[in-house]
């Protein structure tokens, strides 16, 4: 979403602030805009809607130069895409702000400070917070301790960088659940909301954490942690290639992108939540109004994307209490609907490119649902430039054509836009509290995870040579044993089905032999007990099988049974956990099968034709 730079230097600044700008554009965003200090009085500003191509050629018109600077994409939350809502803001003409995340006590903030005299240009909350500071800055006459003064007053998620020009040598930063990073240079010191915008100058790096404070010269970074602590961050050196189309260590793109989880679920959830609530914000200017009175939720998606949209219908019905209906792309486009009253039209799909999804969300646009809301992982695709609200996934490049960390990065990106519309709907705000602390430990949860991956290929070794396999699961973990299903077949060629373990008894246990591997998802919660009963009909009947069970489920290795121990998650977020062993088990059997991982036969990574 939006994106952050900036630069303090010996050197002019508008070159490195515009690169990193670019480099920032996968993020997604609607405006761009850059101000400099020259050591003059005023600040430079230059702000454009659009690509950073308009900011580019406004800039060479009337170039911007200087040592200090910070620059800014927008991706629109309080106020539309317009010039005046654009970054940076400004209060006066000496003092200037760039900001990501939400600031939810601005309404309150920003009618105590227009009793005092300030006036307001733009409908965003950034804006109150610049007044906010120079407010401070009258009064103590230090920059530092003015952002000090004003973060104290904040709640939400933010990061900030703020210049003066009454002190041109240095700007300020803060972090507060939204990323911000430090490119420590010789002379010169940079800082970024994604250390790739700044590789073509340093590849040194200092991350700040929660509630962090820094003052950034040319010479000296000086950190004080959310105590008033000073504190010293490591310096990390960036040790891969900037191109993200690169295995790096790694002997397959699929086994990068399944590592890389831990932190693009992170990246997801930045800026979208705070300690203990969802920032509805976050999905959009209109958020607020278009969730205010959904009756229903259609969702509409293919593949891998239609198993996170299964995942969601359990979630959406138990916290939000709305009804929710899911359906394949492909169907739902040629057949004749019933629309229900206030019905929320939410399109899932990694490239937003997907021909049957696009071809749904201009059908529906046509047919009267109330907004339609997109999950997607790519900015300025067709579904992202079409919807009236968009949460983008954060999941960078996904080049393997089964799709791993796009999976996940959905689902995190639908339990928060959950919670949000549940909120509308009587959510308890300590039911809210409880999952967002979840949703913070699943980077930490995956980790754990990724720690099993060599007990994951050796278990992978009984399934080389055969044919079938049976994937079950209950309740929100029935679509994660689809997307195990799918995956297996994907990569591997292996033929796999999925099911409710409850529907053992109506088909698919005459399939089961010595044979046919069954993989089970076993969190403990209120259904472990019967999926316990399931377990024991395929072990009767001579069945393999083969057992990821939460550590606390009291699922014990036996004859024929192989288990596979997982930490305890919350029943809500388990089904993001889960879906990782399953993604391990598929790619270490297609490996030892000698199939082409990344690029499995007769398969396309954006399905973009019926």
């Amino acid at each position: 979403m939006c994106g952050i730079v900036g630069a303090v230097s010996e050197r002019d600044v508008q070159g490195i602030l515009l690169e990193g700008l670019r480099r920032l554009e996968y993020r997604g965003y609607d405006s761009a805009g850059m101000a400099v200090i020259d050591g003059g009085t005023v600040v430079q500003r230059a702000r454009e809607v659009g690509k950073v191509a308009s900011l580019s050629d406004a800039i060479n018109t009337n170039p911007l130069t200087g040592h200090l600077g910070i620059a800014h994409t927008r991706w629109a939350t309080h106020g539309e895409p317009s010039q005046i809502n654009a970054h940076p803001h400004m209060s006066g003409e000496r003092l200037a702000i760039v900001h990501n995340g939400i600031i939810e006590n601005y309404q309150d903030l920003r009618e105590e400070l227009k009793s005092e005299g300030f006036e307001f240009s733009s409908q965003t909350d950034t804006e109150v917070v610049a007044h906010l500071i120079e407010k401070y800055y009258r009064e103590m006459d230090n920059l530092y301790a003015s952002v000090k003064a004003a973060i104290a007053r904040l709640r939400g998620a933010y990061a900030l960088a703020v210049v003066h020009s009454d002190e041109p040598d240095h700007l300020v930063v803060c972090r507060e659940g939204s990323p911000l990073v430090i490119g420590v240079g010789i002379g010169e010191n940079f800082i970024a909301s994604d250390q790739l915008a700044l590789l073509p100058v340093t590849d040194r790096f200092m991350f700040l954490e929660e509630g962090d404070i820094a003052d950034i010269h040319k010479d000296k970074v000086v950190i004080h942690d959310r105590e008033g602590t000073p504190v010293e961050r490591k310096v990390t050196r960036f040790e891969h290639g900037a191109d993200s189309a690169d295995k790096g260590e790694y002997r397959h793109f699929m086994l990068k992108e399944i590592y890389e989880q831990p932190k693009v679920i992170k990246a997801t959830m930045e800026g979208r939540i705070t300690d203990s609530r969802v920032l509805e914000q976050a999905l959009g200017t209109e958020a607020a109004n278009l969730l205010e009175d959904v009756n229903h939720v259609q969702i509409i998606a293919c593949g891998t994307s239609y198993h996170a949209g299964m995942v969601a219908r359990y979630w959406i019905e138990e916290l939000a209490g709305v009804a929710c209906s899911v359906e394949v792309a492909s169907e739902f486009r040629y057949r004749k609907h019933v629309i229900q009253r206030d019905t929320l039209f939410l399109c899932i799909s990694q490239s937003g490119e997907t021909a049957d999804t696009l071809a749904a969300l201009r059908q529906a646009k046509q047919a009267g649902f109330r907004a339609a809301l997109a999950i997607c992982n790519v900015p300025g695709s067709s579904l992202v430039r079409e919807s009236d609200l968009v949460i983008m996934t954060q999941a960078g490049p996904e080049i393997g054509v089964a799709s791993t960390k796009a999976f996940t990065t959905q689902l995190t990106a639908l339990l928060i836009f959950t919670l949000a519309l549940a909120r509308h709907n009587g959510l308890d705000e300590q039911r809210e509290a409880d999952i967002v602390k979840a949703i913070h430990q699943l980077p930490g949860q995956v980790d754990q995870v990724l720690a099993l991956d060599g007990d994951i290929a050796e278990m992978s070794k009984a399934f080389m040579d055969k044919n079938h396999s049976l994937f079950l699961g209950r309740g929100s973990q029935f679509p994660v044993a689809l997307e195990g299903a799918l995956k297996l077949k994907e990569i591997s060629y292996i033929h796999a089905e999925a099911y409710p373990a409850g529907e053992l008894k109506h088909g698919p246990l005459a399939l089961v032999d010595s044979e046919m591997p069954v993989v089970t998802v076993a969190p403990n919660n209120d259904l472990v007990e019967k999926l316990k009963s399931n377990l024991e009909e395929v072990r009767a009947r001579g069945g393999e099988l083969f057992v990821f069970a939460d550590q606390s489920a009291d699922v014990r290795p036996e004859e024929h049974i192989h288990v596979m121990q997982l930490p305890s998650v919350h029943e809500i977020t388990a089904p993001i956990v889960y879906t990782v062993p399953l993604q391990l088990l598929s790619y270490h059997v297609a490996v030892l099968k000698g199939t082409d991982v990344d690029q499995p036969r007769n398969l396309a990574k954006s399905v973009t034709v019926e």
